[in-house]
This record gives structure tokens, C-alpha cells and sequence, in this order.
């Protein structure tokens, strides 16, 4: 191994190492209350190494949520390799994905849409701005050939795939920032996962094709 392979190792390991703390730190203290000190110390780094990887707090928590897309690519390659299926039942297993994706780590699903509908997004790094964009197109494009195969076997509606596509990416992150802002006005604990699983069963009942 030569010596740039070497340090390229090394600095993606050290970097997978503060993403640990600082997924630990945001979960023990929420993003507010989280500070880059506090992650350096998580990490056992000192704050100035950390901002040798991200310039700062923001661009931290968007590199995290970066992993709830990839497992949403993922979840939903492992529904579309599923072609033997009844294009319905994969409907329900799309479904079982999108629950999946957010037990894996609820706070981050928030946030992730969060980040993406607020100025955050435009302050983040051009690359890593990319990032996110790829990957939620891919994820958007994943669903949207999962709705053409069905509309191609008459299970649903005729619409266009990339369209119905859209509609259920807006429903997560509508429902997120509204059951966000429900906790903020009205001070109790919402059930994030109910209230998306009505508004799936909702909009799936209403593209069956019968």
C-alpha cells in the first residue's frame, strides 16, 4: 500500500469516526443544543481536526443525513429487484420500505427534509449540496419506475410515473415538517409513523386501479 492510499485511509476513517460522535451528540442533544466542541470531545479530537472535515455544524448534520438517503436507495432497489411480484404487493412493500427508512433513525429523517426545505441548504457546500440532490433524485426516479410497472400492467391509474413519484416524496416531507411544527405549537408528542401510514394507505387506495 502506498503512502496516499495510506493517508486517504486514514482520513476516511478519522472522518467516519466524528460522523459517530456527532450522530451520538445530536441524538443526546438535539442540533440546537449540540456544539462543535461537544462532538471534537465525543470524538476525542480537538475542535480544530474537526473543522479540517467540515467547516461546520451544518455541514456535519447534512453529511449524516447523506446515509438515510443511500438506505432509502437501497430499500427501494430491494422492493424494484422484486419483479416477480403482483406490482400491488410491491406497493405494500414500498410502503414497508418508507417505514423502515425511518425507524433506522427517525430524528435524521426529520431533519434530512428539514435541511432540504429551509436556507441551511443553500449555505451547505456546493458539493456536498450535489450530493443530496443526486441522491433524492435517484430515490424520486427509484419510485417513479415502481409506479410505471404497475400503470404498464393496468394495477394503477394512468398517470405519469414521475408524478405520482413526486407526490409521495411530498408527502414525506410534508408530513415531517408539519408533524415538526405540530410538536412546536401544541407541545405534545406526535406519531410521525401513524400519520404517514394514513397517508400512504390514503393515496395507494386512490391509485389502485380496480
Amino acid at each position: 500500500m502506498g503512502i496516499q492510499e495510506r493517508k486517504g485511509r486514514e482520513r476516511e476513517r478519522r472522518r467516519q469516526q466524528i460522523m459517530v460522535a456527532a450522530k451520538n451528540v445530536f441524538h443526546q442533544k438535539g442540533f440546537n443544543g449540540a456544539t462543535m466542541e461537544d462532538i471534537a470531545r465525543a470524538a476525542e479530537l480537538s475542535p480544530g481536526t474537526l473543522y479540517l472535515y467540515f467547516k461546520n455544524k451544518n455541514e456535519l448534520y447534512a453529511s449524516l443525513s447523506l446515509r438515510i438517503l443511500q438506505y432509502l436507495i437501497i430499500r427501494l432497489d430491494e422492493v424494484k429487484a422484486r419483479e416477480a411480484l403482483d406490482p400491488k404487493k410491491r406497493l405494500e412493500m414500498l410502503k414497508e420500505a418508507i417505514y423502515d427508512v425511518y425507524e433506522f433513525d427517525s430524528q435524521m429523517f426529520v431533519k434530512m427534509f428539514h435541511f432540504q426545505s429551509s436556507e441551511i441548504f443553500e449555505s451547505l457546500s456546493p458539493q456536498l449540496r450535489t450530493e443530496i440532490k443526486v441522491l433524492s433524485q435517484n430515490a424520486i426516479q427509484a419510485i417513479a419506475d415502481l409506479f410505471e410497472e404497475g400503470i404498464e400492467n393496468k394495477a394503477f391509474i394512468k398517470e405519469k410515473p414521475n408524478t405520482l413519484a413526486e407526490l409521495i416524496w411530498a408527502f414525506f416531507s410534508g408530513i415531517v415538517l408539519l408533524e415538526e411544527n405540530k410538536k412546536a405549537i401544541i407541545d405534545r408528542k406526535t406519531d410521525l409513523k401513524k400519520t404517514l401510514k394514513t397517508a400512504l394507505d390514503i393515496f395507494f387506495r386512490g391509485i389502485k386501479n380496480e
